[in-house]
């Protein structure tokens, strides 16, 4: 419910302010007046106002002594301290109490329409401006769908799309934030067409000119920052989309200075694969030929992530030219969260690299289609944002970030893959020894019934991964598609329709945000 425009002002020498008073009406205000702080309480008992001015030196109780009262009457009430006292003491005392806003006389009546217009309707303006400046981009960004984007301009555009979910949910402009999601829609298939074309050349012409992929993560952003400060937390947040970093990022500038990059995740945009790359600087296919007995079935995914911090170890010693101390810490539930922030100081404390994995999310948008609860806290990507910053909030990567800020401990954050939110299925025609994934499958003579939904890979090797096997393919799911079989059809449809799913190929899926983190204290504070 809108409160009426309308203000208290509590003063003892009220007279002196009626032209501010006229001032005020002429904007379209209505102006109640006080001279005690009594008068003034039994005024907001009767009725609601937009916001309160209350003079700090009055005879009796001083304006700090009646906020409690007032916050009693109306939590809400937007309350601007009024006061003839510029000194410290007074300011930290008022904002020690969580006043809104803060008024040193002599005040001008311009003064005070823009305090009790910013705290009245700076949202409402700020909204309007966001959605002003969607609709005079979007014709722009729907341009692009046309054009042929390279590498850098994918990435340039998912980035900005993905921020501008976020300011259009803020804003709380349904209409544009669905105009936004049926760009984003529409892009997919083009993305896909892309990534087909492209994803065997960049893998074929590795000096070429292509983006930084999964295997490059270590050589380009961990390898350079390790050099530089002998120290690095490095943070791999399983299946953080780019929406998901754009809600968490305010809570870590206070802590740090952040810049920000990109990079491609390789395929299947799947924890076994992707993760696997980043530790090991390595294709699937090249782990699998340098250590096949750490490279399980395709189906075996637990063991496939088995000895990431081996792999992490062996590709540091490569690429700086001697050994590299590393701890490796992966946490799966709360209870292991106590246990690492008791050992995380003497992690830090030493050389090297601390690495640590963090699976809530990725076991959020699995047990989402297993969960009805779980189902209807993150129903959609704007539900999935809020549930993902509550949790960051609370959790132990926040934590882990604080505790490298206090030690003065550079940052490097990652994710392996994105997800997206799948509404279609796609039936898909396979053997019994298909592997059971829902956004990519390996198998003998699989393929797609609309061959639109998926890109079918018949040379593994010209992909980066292993031979499975003769006759042994494989299909990336496209767009928001989720695989289902023919024989099982309805009761995929029911489970997994809505679900967040990861392994295709998507911006969602593929297009990651690397952060680097320096603390706020170890440059001084400069930019």
């Amino acid at each position: 419910m809108q409160r009426p425009k309308s203000i208290l002002w509590v003063d003892d020498e009220i007279e002196g302010l009626a032209a501010h008073r006229r001032f005020l009406e002429e904007q379209g205000f209505t102006v109640a007046s006080a001279t005690h702080g009594d008068d003034a309480l039994a005024l907001l008992r009767r009725q609601p106002y937009s916001v309160v001015l209350l003079d700090e030196q009055m005879p009796g109780r001083r304006g700090l002594e009646l906020l409690s009262e007032i916050r009693a009457i109306d939590p809400a009430m937007p309350v601007v301290m009024v006061t003839q006292s510029e000194g410290d003491g007074t300011l930290r005392e008022a904002i020690g109490v969580e006043v809104d806003d803060y008024l040193v006389k002599p005040v001008h009546p311009r003064q005070v329409l823009s305090v009790v217009t910013r705290l009245l309707e700076g949202d409402r303006i700020r909204q309007q401006r966001r959605a002003r400046d969607f609709v005079t981009r979007f014709r722009e960004l729907e341009a692009k769908r046309a054009e042929t984007l390279a590498w850098r301009e994918w990435i340039e555009l998912v980035v900005e799309l993905a921020g501008w979910e976020v300011r259009l949910e803020a804003a709380r402009e349904p209409g544009l934030s669905d105009a936004l999601r049926a760009l984003q829609r529409g892009l997919h298939d083009s993305f896909a067409a892309y990534v087909a074309r492209q994803y065997p050349r960049w893998l074929a012409a590795p000096e070429g000119d292509r983006p930084p992929l999964s295997v490059d993560v270590g050589a380009e952003f961990l390898v350079p920052v390790l050099k530089d400060t002998g120290r690095v937390l490095f943070i791999v947040v399983d299946c953080l989309r780019l929406d998901q970093w754009e809600v968490l990022r305010d809570l870590v500038t206070p802590l740090f200075q952040v810049e920000e990059s990109h990079y491609f995740s390789i395929l299947p945009t799947a924890t076994p694969f992707a993760r696997n790359a980043i530790f090991s600087g390595m294709f699937p296919m090249e782990i699998a030929a340098r250590h096949p007995d750490w490279w399980g079935a395709a189906s075996d995914e637990e063991s496939l992530n088995a000895h990431e911090a081996e792999l992490l170890s062996e590709q540091l010693a490569e690429l700086v030219g001697k050994p590299v101390p590393v701890r490796y810490e992966k946490l799966f539930s709360a209870g292991e969260s106590s246990e690492l922030q008791r050992r995380l100081p003497a992690h830090l404390a030493q050389d090297g690299v601390t690495a640590l994995v963090f699976n809530f999310i990725d076991q959020l948008t699995h047990g989402r289609s297993e969960s009805a609860i779980l189902y209807e806290v993150a129903r959609d990507e704007a539900a999935l944002r809020g549930l993902t910053r509550t949790w960051f909030e609370r959790s132990p990567v926040l934590a882990a970030l604080q505790e490298a800020e206090r030690r003065g401990v550079t940052v490097l954050l990652t994710s392996d893959h994105g997800s997206i939110h799948c509404e279609r299925p796609a039936t898909v025609f396979a053997k019994r020894d298909a592997t059971a994934n829902l956004r990519y499958k390996f198998g003998e003579d699989l393929r797609a019934e609309d061959p639109d939904a998926a890109i079918a890979v018949q040379d593994l090797k010209t992909w980066g991964l292993p031979a499975m096997g003769l006759g042994v393919r494989l299909l990336l799911a496209t767009t928001d598609r989720f695989f289902v079989y023919p024989t099982k059809l309805r009761e995929y449809q029911a489970r997994y329709r809505g679900s967040f799913l990861h392994g295709g190929v998507t911006p969602e899926e593929m297009i990651l945000p690397v952060a680097l983190l320096t603390p706020r204290g170890r440059r001084g504070g400069s930019g």
